[in-house]
């Protein structure tokens, strides 16, 4: 990428600090210190402190470290929803020095082989309401330590057995499975407290995490962050943040999916570095579950998506709820549209600041300051952070052009795992990433992004790559090709069209998606689908998808 002698570079303010932590773990370790006393996360009527969630994350270290041949550098996959599992998980995989593999809980088993095979997973800890999935796929993985946890877990008695009775006899939510090596956390937390725990040292270019992202091939890939990647996005959050919440005295709701890089950053090492307090919120599509905690909390802080923040302002008892302590509000994941932040702050008075990130970043490249938010843009650049927009030949283009977004800093991804040619095509030598975003630079130092990805489709915040859909449709016996584009929706910002030509008359629309909701997790299900006796082309036959959209 060329840069022309008057285009700019617009750049955040130097990042301080980065140089004082080694690892995820130092700051980890500073934190528990700090805090110990103070709450660091609550679900369910349930709260961890900082000196708890260090015992049990040590205590899970310690148990990774004897009973099993895991060492440093292995991969674990944790596939659970918003649980106080996960933070305790996550950390204590960390200090026995592994490599965290998010995963979807909701995902099929086809996504679920791939991203344990690909990512050479060798242990998994798993929620039981999904083990009959890995109980079908694990012998084609290299997973050989399996961790089963319950939701209620972590609650003490008699709740812990009111919960996870409830759930599985009553809801009848865990699906029969046969897994004979497996272990039970709460049996390896226990297990774990009488073992010594061995601090295992991390240097900065380790990789801490692989954050699987789609891509245009369909094929799911594992970005490489490592522990210098997401300790600098801790930092560039905070200080972009810093002058509105404070340390150890904040409480935070994070209805999102913590196994999504925006709430794994954000809320899970975020708020950990500042010793606040994040309140999970389990299953968010539980309207009502969700805001009878939002009732029930005095919370200053509040992470969301444009379709959740449409969600409960449509809502009469959210709308009636006390606001008086939320003082910020981030929004990321999808675009959020000036209505929707014009009424959320109508309603609790509180604006909303949007951001801008990726997986490969860790995910924050841009914030609107809390202070002087500009609707319309993603802000400016974090601290450390660099910005360009460059045009098809990867020319830098002036101010007010539009041209594809280029970032560079310190929480820019080391590639994807074990994809060279990709991360070639996405990274070049001098450490600029191509986001593949089309945004116009603004001379008052903000960004506005006027496009995306062309073919990428965002439903509910989530990336879904239309050629994964394509390959599934294009399995059924009935299809001779698809294509799928995205249509925009009030509810979900976007929902997936798809276009089909078939060779059966009788196919219809319900087949197809019972077809896709076996090979799919649900939200990458088509909403819309539409038959045709053909698709247009170009001349050597590439499908016209912008046509199909536009129409």
């Amino acid at each position: 990428m060329n840069q022309h002698a008057n285009a700019p570079v617009l750049s955040g303010p130097a990042l301080e600090g980065l140089e004082d932590y080694a690892s995820i773990m130092d700051v980890f370790h500073a934190s528990v210190r700090r805090f110990a006393d103070k709450p660091a996360f609550s679900c369910m009527g349930k709260t961890l402190s900082y000196a708890e969630l260090d015992q049990l994350s040590g205590d899970f270290a310690a148990w990774l470290q004897h009973e099993t041949d895991l060492e440093p550098g292995d991969r674990i996959a944790i596939q659970l929803p918003n649980l106080l599992q996960f933070p305790i998980a996550v950390f204590g995989a960390l200090r026995a020095g592994l490599v965290i593999v998010n995963t979807n809980p909701l995902y099929t088993e086809r996504e679920m082989q791939h991203q344990f095979s690909d990512s050479g997973a060798k242990a998994i800890l798993i929620l039981a309401n999904m083990a009959d999935k890995l109980e079908r796929v694990i012998a084609r993985t290299k997973i050989r330590h399996v961790l089963i946890t319950q939701i209620g877990d972590i609650h003490g008695f008699p709740k812990r057995l009111l919960i996870n009775a409830a759930v599985k006899h009553l809801k009848k939510m865990v699906p029969r499975y046969s897994l004979p090596m497996a272990v039970g956390f709460r049996q390896a937390l226990s297990k774990g407290r009488s073992l010594e725990h061995r601090e295992v040292v991390r240097q900065q270019e380790d990789v801490a995490a692989l954050q699987y992202t789609g891509g245009t091939t369909g094929l799911a890939k594992g970005t490489m962050l490592t522990h210098c990647n997401l300790v600098a996005n801790m930092l560039q959050s905070r200080a972009v943040i810093s002058d509105v919440l404070g340390e150890g005295c904040e409480t935070v709701i994070a209805p999102l999916p913590v196994y999504h890089i925006y709430t794994f950053t954000v809320n899970c090492l975020f708020m950990m570095e500042t010793g606040n307090h994040t309140v999970l919120i389990p299953n968010p599509r539980d309207i009502d579950g969700f805001i009878k905690t939002l009732k029930t909390t005095k919370y200053t802080g509040f992470v969301g998506l444009n379709t959740l923040f449409n969600a409960l302002c449509n809502r009469e008892d959210f709308r009636s709820l006390d606001f008086s302590s939320l003082k910020l509000t981030i929004s990321g994941g999808m675009a959020l549209t000036k209505p929707v932040a014009k009424r959320w702050e109508e309603i609790t008075g509180c604006p909303v600041a949007e951001g801008y990130g990726m997986t490969e970043t860790s995910p924050v490249v841009s914030f609107n300051p809390p202070r002087a938010i500009q609707l319309g843009t993603i802000g400016k650049p974090v601290p450390g952070t660099s910005v360009k927009v460059v045009d098809g030949d990867g020319e830098a283009l002036p101010f007010g052009e539009a041209g594809e977004l280029c970032v560079k800093g310190p929480q820019v991804m080391r590639g994807y795992w074990n994809r060279p040619e990709d991360t070639a095509v996405t990274l070049d030598a001098e450490g600029w990433i191509r986001t593949g975003d089309i945004a116009v630079l603004q001379e008052d130092g903000y960004i506005r992004i006027v496009d995306r990805k062309k073919d990428m489709i965002i439903v509910s915040g989530f990336n879904v790559y239309p050629n994964e859909i394509e390959d599934v449709v294009a399995g059924h016996p009935d299809v001779i090709e698809a294509c799928a584009v995205g249509v925009p929706d009030e509810t979900n910002g976007e929902v997936i069209k798809l276009f089909v030509v078939s060779r059966n008359e009788a196919l219809d629309a319900e087949t197809l998606r019972q077809w896709c909701r076996k090979q799919l997790t649900a939200y990458k299900v088509p909403k819309l689908i539409e038959f045709r006796d053909e698709l247009p082309k170009t001349n050597v036959g590439k499908v016209l998808r912008r046509e199909l959209r536009d129409a």
